[in-house]
């Protein structure tokens, strides 16, 4: 993989675990205020797709959806998946 593609790849998961941490955020601002909620559903989406560390993070600092176990398990375990990948893809197409 050439050194462009894993700058793609770096500014892509920067993106997707901000706005990951950025839903975390603004989905307890809304739970505090009272107000219109986002789903569940897309909370886990950007976590999905390579958000996990900034899902995790939102998470533990926002103090937001900790008792939830499909949240408290599964973003981890996104996570190491995610760590997985990112390993195997540098060790078969490294810098």
């Amino acid at each position: 993989m050439s050194k462009e593609l894993w700058q793609l790849l770096a500014l892509y998961l920067a993106a997707v675990n901000l706005a990951a941490f950025a839903l975390m955020g603004a989905d307890k601002r809304r739970a505090r205020r009272g107000r219109w909620r986002i789903s569940e559903k897309a909370l886990f989406l950007p976590a999905l797709f390579g958000g996990a560390l900034g899902g995790l993070l939102g998470m533990r600092l926002f103090r937001h959806k900790t008792r939830h176990w499909y949240f408290q398990f599964g973003f981890p375990v996104l996570l190491l998946l995610q760590a997985g990948a990112l390993c195997l893809l540098w060790w078969n197409f490294g810098l």
